[in-house]
């Protein structure tokens, strides 16, 4: 299993910052908070192709319109 884990100083950060939202949006807080936790499980994360195709929406290629792009 690959796992990407935060250092300490990174899990304070998500957590300090987990902490100053969670009055105003748990949820996000909640993802923060296990993120500084359990860090981020490789073998679970979807590629954005694979969402774009899970949403019905076309593949990106080279001649789109970059205007979506920040």
């Amino acid at each position: 299993m690959m796992r990407i884990v935060f250092d300490p100083a990174e899990q304070e950060a998500l957590r300090a910052d987990a902490r100053e939202l969670a009055g105003h949006d748990p949820r996000i807080a909640y993802v923060l908070e296990r993120l500084a936790g359990e860090g981020v499980d490789l073998d679970r994360v979807t590629s954005w192709e694979d969402l774009r195709e899970n949403l019905g929406q076309p593949p990106l290629d080279d001649s789109a319109p970059a205007s979506n792009v920040a």
